[in-house]
C-alpha cells in the first residue's frame, strides 16, 4: 500500500478530487495548507505576520491505495493539476506498512476501482 499526499493549487482542487472519485479512488482527505517556499509565482504570495513570511494557500490531498493503483492515481492528479506555472505543487508516494477500518478492525483497503460505497 501507498500513501499518495498531493500538494495543489486552491482553485484546482475541487477539479483533482472530481476525477479521483471518478477512479473510485478510497478515502480522500483534504485539507487547506500554506505553502512557504520559492516555488510559487509572485504574484499569488501572501504575506503573513504569523508565519513571518510569504505563502500561498494550497489544498493537500491524501490518499491510501494499493501498489496496483498507484500509477493510476498518479497520472490523474498529474493531468487534473498541472497548469504548467510554477508553484503547481507536488506529489508524494510513501510505503504504508498497514491500513486498518476504525469501525470494522479490518486490515486492507480496497483498489482503485472498485464499488465502495457499502464498506
Amino acid at each position: 500500500m501507498k500513501l499518495l499526499t498531493a500538494y495543489v493549487r486552491t482553485f484546482i482542487a475541487d477539479r483533482v478530487i472530481n476525477a479521483l472519485k471518478e477512479l473510485k479512488a478510497p478515502r480522500i482527505s483534504a485539507i487547506n495548507v500554506k505553502a512557504l517556499g520559492d516555488e510559487i509565482q509572485p504574484d499569488q504570495l501572501e504575506i503573513s505576520a504569523e508565519l513571518g513570511s510569504t505563502y500561498t494557500t494550497m489544498v493537500k490531498i491524501e490518499l491510501i491505495c494499493t501498489d496496483e493503483c498507484v500509477e493510476r492515481v498518479k497520472k490523474v492528479i498529474l493531468k487534473q493539476a498541472r497548469t504548467g506555472y510554477k508553484g503547481d505543487g507536488l506529489i508524494t508516494i510513501s510505503p504504508v506498512e498497514e491500513a486498518i477500518s476504525i469501525r470494522t478492525s479490518k486490515n486492507g483497503i480496497l483498489p482503485c476501482g472498485c464499488d465502495i460505497s457499502n464498506s
